[in-house]
């Protein structure tokens, strides 16, 4: 097939049935027919297209059977990539949350952190006989987030905590960070040799046992924010294991519920939140207040869009009064593969003016940023080297 032909069948596939009967419009093989049915269920407007021009069967209908076939012509037909896109557009566009309920369908559906997000803010009302496939479905999902990103939170994090707990009495050669203990005696230089003679040495502390660090992971579980919770779930869960961290996962909209007891299962984690209703910002940051004991070993990282229908000034003077007493504050507007989301920018902009940085940032990063939390750097200037090139 030439150039010119791949284009028009391209343009066939996206026009749809208007397309038809225009001049140069291709004659569709077996396989683009089906890709053609599967787009027109989902996006064609009109009824049932047997006998009339320009218009295909419409909708998925309802019935689990009909979405079931649907769903496996459409894994079919394009990438998963794709696949994810077109379930999130079906659930938005037909109403699909009735039928995401019953089991045959959720058998059928090819997990993803989308459809996670719909299940838990269906799951106050799934009937038992779904509730368990929709464990099922969450599970794999998380599982699959812990095979890619658990492994690398931790020995990021790890090697954090070991560089940042300092000694200037090495015990062994490996324990000297000789790039530091360099800097520091660079007034030792001698020239004729050369060389530096160390006066004083700066090496990394063995590993300690207890608690170096603790760390307040507060999530904003309104709807736009489903993403960001499954992710957020997912890391907390992987701090939580490492014994040099004190971890608390805290979730909020209007009210405040704390779920630390149940970092030990990222799936019990995930079905005790409620995902939708209004936000609370500053409620929520009072109540995470009280769960710091060390604020200067302390990071507090507020997973939200920051519109806030609670009390903004109060809920500034609260940051403002944990970043005073030594708290490392981070605001991650979404912790998602997204992007940028929306959000209110007069909170963000009010945020940066104390200090605290609030960027959108994605999965694979995160560890990368919570090392730097840990190390105590600059994560402004770390967030200006992850940003992606535009």
């Amino acid at each position: 097939m030439n150039v010119t032909d791949e284009r028009l069948r391209r343009w066939r596939l996206v026009l749809g049935g208007e397309a038809d009967g225009m001049s140069g419009c291709p004659a569709l093989g077996a396989a683009d027919a089906g890709m053609d049915a599967a787009l027109a269920a989902l996006y064609d407007q009109g009824g049932q297209g047997q006998g009339e021009r320009n218009v295909r069967s419409a909708g998925l209908g309802a019935s689990a059977p009909r979405v079931s076939r649907w769903l496996g012509d459409i894994r079919t037909y394009f990438p998963s990539t794709v696949v994810q896109v077109m379930q999130k557009d079906a659930i938005e566009r037909l109403n699909l949350g009735r039928l995401l309920l019953e089991p045959e369908m959720l058998e059928a559906v090819e997990p993803d952190v989308h459809l996670v997000g719909t299940l838990l803010s269906l799951n106050r009302v799934m009937p038992e006989e779904a509730r368990q496939t929709a464990r099922m479905v969450v599970r794999k999902v998380v599982e699959d987030l812990e095979r890619r990103l658990v492994q690398k939170t931790r020995a990021a994090l790890t090697g954090a905590l070991d560089r940042a707990a300092r000694t200037h009495r090495p015990r062994r050669p490996a324990d000297i960070d000789w790039d530091r203990t360099i800097r520091a005696n660079l007034k030792n230089y001698l020239p004729d040799r050369n060389t530096v003679v160390p006066s004083r040495l700066i090496g990394y502390a063995r590993k300690q046992r207890s608690v170096q660090r603790e760390v307040v992971l507060c999530i904003d579980q309104s709807g736009s924010m489903a993403a960001s919770v499954v992710y957020s779930s997912v890391f907390g869960a992987a701090l939580a294991s490492m014994r040099a961290l004190r971890t608390s996962l805290v979730v909020f909209d209007t009210a405040v519920v704390d779920l630390t007891d149940q970092l030990h299962d990222p799936v019990e984690l995930l079905f005790g939140t409620q995902l939708g209703g209004g936000t609370d910002i500053n409620r929520a940051i009072a109540y995470c207040q009280g769960l710091v004991t060390r604020p200067t070993d302390s990071i507090f990282v507020l997973v939200s869009d920051l519109y806030e229908g609670g009390v903004r000034e109060e809920m500034l003077r609260r940051v403002a009064a944990m970043t005073a007493a030594g708290v490392q504050v981070i605001v991650l507007l979404a912790l998602s593969d997204e992007g940028a989301p929306s959000y209110d920018r007069e909170n963000a902009a009010a945020l940066a003016a104390l200090g605290v940085p609030a960027f959108a940032c994605t999965p694979d990063v995160f560890p990368d940023l919570m090392a730097a939390a840990i190390q105590r750097k600059d994560l402004s200037a770390w967030f200006e080297r992850h940003q992606p090139a535009r």
